[in-house]
């Protein structure tokens, strides 16, 4: 038999590493800023045009390469930051392994251009397909300009795999901020389509939170800041009203190195739990500093993923720092155990218990419950007849009558004020209150999309600002809130009108009303299949519905049933959950069997 393994051919290697490492223009960015940092700049400047499928650009003033460095660093795994293996477990720079500008260069056409301090000139090289196309000696600045032009050109399958611009763009937006949080004391522009989206000079890290992420941050910003011989923790987490509906506000960075951490968000969570409400994410931008020994970050390819050496003491740690930095700035509510002055001025505070008072007191029914050995879950006989307790069973009868032969109106009842129950047709329905309403209301949507929708005009237009992430979704999305509404003018940079909303939003919660919805848009999960409406009106129906928890009354239910048995597709959510379970009276009977 002829043997049948071989070695990948260099190129076919190089593009699947890609699909690790370089899954879409901002797992691209997210390397080529970090060499940047690994090079010492004080200055990066990231150029994006078309998303980032036509150009990527990041240009530093660096240390720059020599003519040899530069050839070699697009060789698979040449690194100058590991030679024994001690060094993979120590390693303090952002990369490290030496396979991010191989893989890039195997589906993109790359120039570089690089020069070393003190050199006359500088090295310029192109290369397309994973191949040297010419290298040659350039003028150009200390630094280096590393471009990458047609992303996946030679990977048509990959290429179709990316999303809207407006997608990409937010993706890029979203490491470009990562990076820039992470090094506040570096220079940071970003250009898109030849224009300015973020220009930040070298700051501190608070002028850097609120620079990138909002003016409205500066006064709900609480710092942290707690320091032992095993770790420090810094930064800044938020007040409670800095909360959102989402985890899109919470970054968490080891030794500078942005990181995915459900188990350390918990640890945050549950300093804040009785603080937000349930549906609410706290707020955060937080550095983890300790020594590298005790952490691995060699377990995935975009190194967003690490493990910790004592994950326990880190979690308590996290949480303890965080209590004390609320206690310390008096956003944990204190227990005043003073008095209120309005209870001490009552008559009762202060004028005498006499005895006559004490016989009335102990002759009235509250009193007797109480004091009496276990009487106090009784109903006294004078309170409610025999009479009136005949009449309140013979109402319960009715109504288990009415459960089994009653067809045209159902009983309804609610269970944890989540679940709507009722009986029909030798049924029994459980109805999901939540997933219901939400499938009621983005059929209600769909179905009034290509119809006049009425538009409640605001009396005074209401500014609203934006973070420059959050421009970049209401700019894609101007033409479907007005379909369901919202009238909405871009107004110049970050900046929009609100002229009119629905008739259903408070005046006053407008902006609010509209932070929710975006907020939430920018974090559902993007179907290829759906596009950029269905997703908002989904976004629209999860806002809006009635939520788990909330009591309802019979008219409300039967609503409620009605309008869902009259949807195109009653038995699932928009996002494919159940909104019922029914058991027919042999599959209740087997549950007793």
């Amino acid at each position: 038999m002829s043997d049948i393994i071989s070695l990948l051919p260099d190129t076919l290697a190089n593009q699947i590493a890609a699909g690790e490492v370089i899954q879409r223009p901002a797992s691209a960015v997210k390397e080529m800023m970090e060499n940047a940092i690994d090079a010492g700049a004080t200055n990066i400047h990231l150029i994006i045009k078309d998303a980032g499928k036509e150009l990527l650009q990041v240009i530093d003033n660096g240390k720059g390469m020599s003519e040899t460095d530069a050839r070699m660093c697009f060789e698979r795994h040449a690194t100058s930051k590991i030679k024994t293996i001690d060094d993979l477990f120590t390693v303090r720079t952002m990369g490290f392994r030496g396979e991010a500008l191989a893989s890039i260069a195997a589906v993109a056409r790359v120039e570089l251009k690089t020069k070393q301090e003190g050199s006359e000139t500088g090295t310029s090289i192109i290369i397309e397909n994973g191949q040297v196309v010419s290298q040659e000696i350039c003028q150009t600045p200390k630094g280096t300009s590393l471009a990458i032009k047609n992303l996946f050109y030679n990977v048509p399958a990959r290429r179709n795999f990316l999303k809207s611009n407006t997608t990409e763009m937010r993706h890029v937006v979203d490491e470009f901020t990562r990076v820039a949080l992470s090094f506040p004391t570096i220079t940071f522009e970003l250009t898109n389509n030849d224009k300015p989206l973020f220009k930040l000079p070298q700051a501190n890290l608070k002028q850097r939170i609120v620079a990138i992420l909002g003016q409205s941050l500066n006064s709900k910003l609480v710092p942290v800041n707690e320091e032992t011989p095993f770790l420090k923790i810094s930064g800044f987490i938020g007040t409670p009203d800095a909360a959102s509906k989402t985890r899109g506000q919470q970054f968490f960075f080891v030794n500078n190195r942005y990181i995915r951490s459900p188990y350390l968000n918990h640890a945050v969570n549950q300093a804040f739990r009785d603080l937000l409400p349930k549906d609410t994410f706290p707020f955060f931008v937080l550095f983890i500093e300790l020594d590298p020994e005790r952490i691995d970050i060699n377990v995935h390819p975009t190194k967003q993923e690490i493990k910790f050496d004592e994950d326990k003491i880190i979690y308590a740690f996290v949480n303890s720092a965080l209590k004390q930095a609320l206690g310390k700035y008096s956003v944990i509510p204190s227990i005043d155990f003073n008095l209120d002055s309005s209870i001490e001025n009552l008559p009762a505070m202060n004028s005498a218990f006499t005895e006559e008072k004490r016989d009335n007191t102990q002759k009235e029914f509250l009193f007797r419950s109480f004091s009496e050995k276990g009487k106090a879950h009784f109903l006294d006989k004078q309170e409610t007849s025999n009479k009136e307790w005949k009449e309140l069973y013979k109402i319960q009868e009715s109504l288990e009558t009415e459960i089994v032969h009653e067809e045209r109106t159902p009983y309804y009842f609610q269970v944890n004020q989540t679940y709507i129950g009722f009986y029909q047709s030798n049924k029994l329905y459980l109805v999901h209150q939540q997933n219901a309403h939400e499938r009621i209301l983005f059929e209600l949507f769909s179905k009034t999309s290509d119809e006049p929708i009425t538009i409640q005009k605001c009396l005074t237009p209401q500014t609203w600002e934006l973070n420059t992430t959050d421009a970049i979704v209401v700019n894609e999305l101007l033409e479907e809130f007005l379909n369901v509404g919202f009238e909405i003018e871009a107004f110049g940079g970050n900046t929009f009108i609100i002229q009119g909303v629905p008739a259903d939003v408070k005046p006053g919660q407008e902006i609010n009303s509209l932070e929710r919805i975006v907020e939430s848009y920018k974090f559902s999960s993007p179907n290829m299949k759906l596009d950029k409406r269905e997703r908002l009106y989904k976004t629209l129906a999860k806002q809006k519905c009635i939520r788990v928890g909330k009591v309802l009354a019979q008219s409300e239910m039967d609503e409620l049933i009605q309008k869902l048995f009259s949807c195109a597709m009653p038995t699932h959510s928009p996002n494919n959950e159940k909104t019922m379970i029914v058991l027919s009276s042999n599959e209740i009977e087997k549950l007793f069997h």
